[in-house]
């Protein structure tokens, strides 16, 4: 049967992507995780510890459709406990481990989880009040260690309905508070599939340092296991990790957030002492990427071929493509329209132009937030009353037929791969005592894309200074939305139409900060 000839396998579930008709021995996952002992896992050994978890699920006697939260840092345990979640057919939650505790407890109360897997770095992010089993540690009286959960065996994975939700991915809204992303079975196998089409992508290895609980990461984990290719896992993202596993372990395809590789080749002496002969693929998504992290990539990687991918996790990964005619994708391009997707731009007055608000239609775009009715304020149908989701994305499309991301329709901005509105910090930096009033600007940065900056006015006769509230911002916020500069003004200056000057109080941002530097 040929590499990739699909209509043998029954796909149905996501957590049963594996090819049982390769070489079942072959190293899937290469764990660096454990301190100079990486571990090995052949496709068998994967497939079996999916199993494990499945079978071990049924003690819970969770009822179809329950909610399973994951929050640790990367491991062959995430990895084996996410497929084998959704092989149970139950639902996957991946949670950011970089919130506040206070925002773990309203994803888990929102997504209704029913259990918790975690590692002993996250244990404590977990409510008593739900039950948790432990990667790589000894039980106690409190929780079930992951080798006791397991239930070696068969298995054979439930297959799912139409529509059946999958996986519950949590990504900032409009709200300020995290929405629940329903991702179906069906629509990401459509998006592994659809990403892998006739290519032999089994001799790669991809390395993976991005957490799982982002798309980034998830949805090339899905595909590495669809292609048959070998994942070079990290627990988490280190400049010099990076570099190392890299040379290490012929890793052939990149894939990670702009700012991860920025900060990669900030390690300039080491970058000159390593051999990264081997990288034929860097892709990038998740946060725009600049022209000059572009131009120094191309200088450290004259041999690799760039890809400045776009998706959201609302649309999938899937959306832009390469030119039908073979035109090469002019800098800082998301592509060409995927021909599986349909894709327009839309006006504010609800005109299609080359110019606007992406809106698409594919097989893998989500079922729509999670309780979005039940928000107060509800959470805003993003779709059109033709099936259309709306991203908020400013795009143009150039006489080619190229599509280049603008930005955000509203006040939104990327920060290291993080979706951050300017709204949202205001409102956390005024609940401090010391503070009247508050703006927050984004301002660009080489590393993080943009980052945020407060202009602050203090109560009167307040004594607050600006490492306080940073620890402030910090202590009560994922630390990406903290304020990287703040300066205390008497009072915010007013435009014409007395509203804060924001346009002004940017240039005022650039002028502090350039003086600084």
């Amino acid at each position: 049967m040929p590499k990739n000839s699909f209509e043998q396998l029954k796909l149905n579930n996501l957590g049963d992507l594996f090819r049982r008709d390769q070489d079942l021995q072959k190293i899937a996952l290469i764990d660096l995780g454990l301190e100079n002992k990486p571990r090995e896992f052949s496709f068998n050994d994967l497939d079996q510890l999916a199993n494990a978890v499945a079978r071990g699920l049924e003690r819970f006697a969770l009822k179809r459709g329950s909610r399973v939260a994951l929050i640790a840092l990367n491991s062959a345990e995430y990895i084996a406990s996410y497929f084998g979640i959704m092989r149970a057919g139950l639902v996957a939650v991946p949670v950011n481990s970089k919130f506040p505790s206070a925002m773990v407890d309203f994803v888990l109360q929102d997504s209704d989880a029913q259990l918790v897997f975690c590692d002993a770095h996250n244990e404590s992010m977990v409510p008593s009040t739900l039950p948790r089993v432990v990667f790589n540690t000894d039980n106690n009286m409190s929780d079930i260690s992951f080798n006791q959960f397991l239930n070696h065996g068969s298995y054979h994975a439930i297959e799912p309905d139409t529509n059946e939700v999958a996986m519950l991915l949590y990504t900032s809204g409009s709200t300020g508070k995290p929405k629940g992303v329903r991702l179906t079975h069906a629509s990401h196998i459509w998006v592994a599939k659809t990403r892998l089409g006739d290519h032999d992508w089994s001799n790669h290895r991809y390395l993976v340092a991005a957490p799982l609980y982002h798309m980034n990461a998830l949805a090339m984990t899905l595909l590495n296991v669809l292609a048959h290719a070998t994942t070079v896992l990290l627990p988490q993202f280190n400049a010099r990790q990076y570099i190392n596993a890299i040379e290490t372990y012929r890793c052939t395809w990149l894939t990670a957030v702009p700012p991860m590789i920025a900060m990669m080749l900030q390690e300039k002496e080491l970058m000159q002492q390593v051999d990264l002969s081997s990288v034929e693929f860097l892709r990038m998504g998740s946060a725009p990427v600049s022209p000059s992290l572009l131009e120094a990539i191309h200088q450290n990687f004259p041999k690799t071929q760039v890809i400045n991918a776009f998706g959201t996790t609302e649309g999938s990964p899937v959306m832009f493509g390469p030119h039908p005619d073979g035109l090469a994708l002019p800098p800082l391009c998301a592509g060409y329209a995927h021909p599986d997707v349909s894709i327009r731009l839309v006006t504010n007055e609800g005109q299609e132009s080359n110019s606007g608000v992406l809106q698409i239609k594919s097989p893998g775009v989500m079922l729509g937030y999670h309780k979005a009715q039940e928000r107060n304020p509800p959470i805003k149908n993003p779709f059109t009353t033709d099936g259309f989701y709306s991203t908020g994305d400013i795009f143009k499309r150039d006489d080619h037929g190229f599509y280049f991301f603008i930005g955000r329709a509203d006040d939104m901005f990327v920060c290291g791969g993080e979706n951050i509105y300017p709204a949202e910090v205001e409102r956390l930096i005024e609940t401090h005592p010391s503070v009247a009033q508050a703006i927050v600007i984004a301002v660009d940065d080489d590393i993080k894309g943009q980052k945020p900056v407060a202009f602050v006015v203090k109560r009167p006769l307040a004594q607050l200074t600006d490492n306080e509230l940073k620890t402030y911002c910090l202590t009560h916020a994922p630390a990406y939305q903290h304020p990287r500069w703040i300066w205390f003004l008497n009072e915010l200056p007013l435009a014409s139409t007395n509203k804060v000057d924001r346009v002004f109080l940017k240039t005022e941002a650039l002028k502090r900060i350039s003086s600084k530097e």
